[in-house]
Order: structure tokens, then C-alpha cells, then sequence
């Protein structure tokens, strides 16, 4: 079943992963993630930041970008510079949306919602969170 596999590969400080979109996937995130720290030395608060920021652009872009379509991917690029800076890029098949007027999780009338904090979240714990144009594709930076 194609939908289930997983492609990770690493090129020279270069790794990219294609993701079914399942929830399921997080699972190949976080050994991802735990690679990285082993393989990089990452500080605990640093892989706990990359991690929570990784978790929360996973899960938008399979439930809301893909509409945990099987059949589209996320894909995962990350590029480390001098072993001192990684740049994450993560993109879905979605339509995008417009991340300039999300609600405010933090007014009193968002606050006790169970849903809407993951871009709030990325935006304070990445060093740098840029969203392309479309709304698709978001690029993660992290000073390890």
C-alpha cells in the first residue's frame, strides 16, 4: 500500500521525508526528531522547540492542508548549516490559507477553544517561521 510508506533520505546536511497524510506519520516525525538530536547534540530546550514546532506544522498540514487525504504527502526538507542552524521546510498538497488573520488564541473568547493555537505556537517557539505566499508551505528555523 503506498499510502503507508514513508521516504526518508540524507544527502550531505540535506534530508527529506514524504509523509502519507495520517496522523499516524507523527510517529516518524518524532524519530526523526530524536535522530537529529542524538546525531546533532541538540539541547533539550532546543529539541523540545523543534519538536512542538514540527508536531503542530505536521498535524495542520495533514488535517487541515491535506484533509488527511491518503493520497497527498507532506513533505519535510530540512537543510542544517555549519551544524549550528537547521531550516525546516514543511509543505502539503492543501490549498493554503491565509495565516495573517487567524483568531487570537489568546482573547477571551478563543481561549478555552480546544483548537486554533499550533500557529501561535510555532511563531513563538522557532527561532524564524515564514509562510510562503499560498499559505502551504511554512519554513522553521532553529539554532541548535
Amino acid at each position: 500500500m503506498l499510502a503507508n510508506r514513508v521516504n526518508i533520505s540524507e544527502n550531505s546536511g540535506l534530508y527529506t521525508l514524504q509523509l502519507p497524510s495520517r496522523l499516524e506519520s507523527l510517529t516518524t516525525v518524532e524519530n526523526f526528531a530524536d535522530s537529529l538530536k542524538a546525531q546533532y547534540n541538540i539541547g533539550e530546550d532546543v529539541y523540545g522547540n523543534m519538536l512542538t514546532c514540527l508536531s503542530e506544522a505536521v498535524i495542520n498540514a495533514i488535517t487541515h492542508g491535506n484533509k488527511e487525504d491518503e493520497n497527498k504527502k507532506v513533505y519535510i526538507n530540512l537543510e542544517v548549516q555549519d551544524e549550528k542552524r537547521f531550516i525546516f521546510t514543511i509543505a502539503d498538497e492543501g490549498q493554503g490559507f491565509d495565516y495573517n488573520n487567524l483568531p487570537d488564541p489568546t482573547a477571551p473568547e478563543n481561549i478555552e477553544n480546544l483548537t486554533g493555537r499550533g500557529v501561535f505556537i510555532i511563531k513563538h517557539l522557532a527561532d524564524q517561521c515564514i509562510f510562503n505566499t499560498k499559505g502551504n508551505e511554512v519554513e522553521l528555523h532553529f539554532k541548535i
